[in-house]
């Protein structure tokens, strides 16, 4: 079966969020984030300078460093590329309004979502870079790939189907329901850790960084001690998952959800024994994206039936 117009921009609009969730983190690990002062505009201009000599009136010079003002810029143009995506994917799913309500209104809850986004990266900006805005910033963008992932699964849901028997997908959905949970209780601790150091890197200028972490307090050490909670349950779904069911697909996905769980835990360490590696935590970022999209979609698959009144399921 050929995938559609909707379905192919769909997908590919899942793809661009996760890569844009990439550069944000590039951002961060540059330290670009005020990289342009102004909002929507940079440094008063629709295309920045590439010499702080060419800034217009009224900005200061030493605020412009041409590396980072480009690189928040490029991060704002993927933005905008990835909120067009959002709007034609909203626009192609009127096509599934009667047929398959839920992708028209998945569609429709990710394109508000996204205007919502945008504004909300206008006050991070005006803000300073606010901690707080910062991880309602990131926590909306992760929401919207996921409300992105359940209207595509939902305009191609035949191609996912699995005969599980009903105990079975019961078992299955627990635990990995328990997984997804988990993990995003691992994310906001890890947005925690973000807050803490991001104080320490804007309030203890002299603290080079490779003690950021080591400076940053409980929380950090509640967030490493948690990764063992994500790691046991994901061991756990592995095991029921192969018990249960001869499935290729949910057996791929069980392993593919392990290898970025040990891979997440791997990156942790390097991050705290390695002085904060910049590309550790832009890995570190798109592995916990990338975990919550595969966690997802496992439990979009064997989520158990719901039978009308008939019997037969719908």
């Amino acid at each position: 079966m050929n995938l559609n117009t909707y379905q192919k921009i769909a997908i590919t609009t899942v793809g661009a969020v996760i890569f844009l969730i990439f550069v944000g983190g590039l951002v961060r690990a540059a330290g670009a984030g005020l990289g342009c002062p102004d909002w929507p505009k940079c440094f008063g201009l629709w295309i920045p300078p590439t010499n702080a000599a060419d800034l217009p009136a009224g900005f200061d010079a030493a605020q412009f460093n041409v590396f980072k003002t480009w690189t928040e810029y490029i991060n704002r143009l993927i933005g905008a590329v990835v909120g067009l995506l959002i709007t034609a994917t909203f626009v192609l799913s009127f096509r599934y309004r009667k047929s398959q309500p839920a992708v028209f209104y998945s569609s429709t809850a990710a394109f508000l979502m996204v205007i919502v986004q945008g504004w909300l990266g206008g006050q991070v900006v005006k803000s300073g870079l606010n901690e707080w805005l910062i991880t309602v910033h990131m926590v909306l963008a992760m929401a919207i790939m996921t409300v992105l992932l359940y209207a595509v699964y939902k305009a191609t849901e035949k191609r996912w189907q699995v005969n599980v028997s009903s105990s079975a997908s019961r078992w299955l959905f627990g635990i990995g329901m328990i997984l997804f949970v988990v993990t995003i209780i691992q994310m906001i601790l890890g947005t925690e850790v973000r807050e803490a150091v991001d104080k320490i890197a804007k309030g203890m200028a002299g603290v080079p960084r490779e003690m950021w972490l080591t400076k940053a307090g409980d929380i950090d050490e509640i967030h490493r001690t948690f990764s063992w909670a994500v790691l046991l349950t994901g061991v756990i779904l592995t095991v029921i998952t192969y018990r249960l069911t001869n499935l290729k697909l949910l057996k791929n996905l069980v392993n593919g959800i392990m290898a970025v769980i040990i891979a997440q835990i791997a990156l942790g360490a390097g991050l705290y024994y390695l002085g904060m590696p910049p590309a550790y935590q832009v890995l570190h970022l798109v592995g916990v994206g990338i975990l919550i999209c595969g966690e997802f979609i496992f439990l979009l698959i064997v989520r158990p039936k719901v039978s009308n009144s008939s019997g037969v399921s719908p």
